[in-house]
């Protein structure tokens, strides 16, 4: 029997999620950039965002999590919308993916915004003052990644925060990381698109839909 990469990062989404093939056929790792109707997506489905990066919100979120050197997206969280709704998040998360993945993706998302940094000061890009904070942060940060049809997408909010090409080497950075690889970049994306939706639907914007690709 002859497997697929398609199939195989199908199935494994499959577990991952607990869906069906039906729900799992839609989160698939394409690989690189990909042109559907008539729009370039990116490597997870997500639209593309071609603009100047919001550098300021950047820097804001950099500071939450405790700043360049010592950046944590779990203080960063909990920076932005308190240590209570954090904790009852990560435990719903655990519950949905199991708490292995979870730390995974926390792990993932901290990779994801030191290597942004240092590709980004390689090529001589510095970053502003943060001016936001709390939830005004938090809710700055959904609205970035909701795309034009109302769907949340971390590759959306990505593009916003560091550019399109910072944003795609970041990725393939994640991919030959020890200890992460594309199986962890996957689940980075599923998670995040579930965990900012969340985090919508908590700030109160319930007009947020919610990705396939979770």
């Amino acid at each position: 029997m002859k497997f697929t990469y398609g199939a195989v990062v199908l199935a494994a989404v499959a577990v991952l999620t607990g869906a069906g093939v039906a729900g799992a056929a839609q989160a698939v790792d394409y690989g690189k950039d990909h042109p559907m109707n008539g729009t370039m997506m990116g490597r997870f489905g997500g639209p593309i965002y071609n603009g100047p990066p919001a550098l300021a919100v950047t820097a804001s979120l950099v500071a939450a999590g405790g700043g360049p050197d010592d950046y944590s997206t779990a203080t960063a969280l909990t920076n932005m919308v308190g240590a209570d709704l954090v904790k009852a998040e990560v435990a719903k998360l655990s519950k949905q993916y199991g708490s292995a993945k979870v730390g995974e993706w926390l792990k993932t998302f901290d990779f994801a915004v030191k290597d942004a940094l240092k590709i980004a000061t390689a090529k001589g890009i510095s970053l502003p003052a943060g001016n936001l904070s709390g939830k005004e942060l938090a809710a700055t940060l959904v609205k970035a990644g909701t795309a034009s049809d109302g769907t949340f997408q971390i590759e959306f909010l990505l593009d916003k925060a560091v550019s399109h090409p910072i944003h795609v080497q970041v990725m393939n950075d994640i991919d030959k990381e020890a200890g992460l690889g594309p199986r962890a970049d996957l689940e980075y994306h599923l998670i995040s698109n579930q965990a900012f939706y969340d985090l919508a639907q908590a700030l109160g914007d319930k007009d947020v839909k919610l990705s396939p690709v979770h």
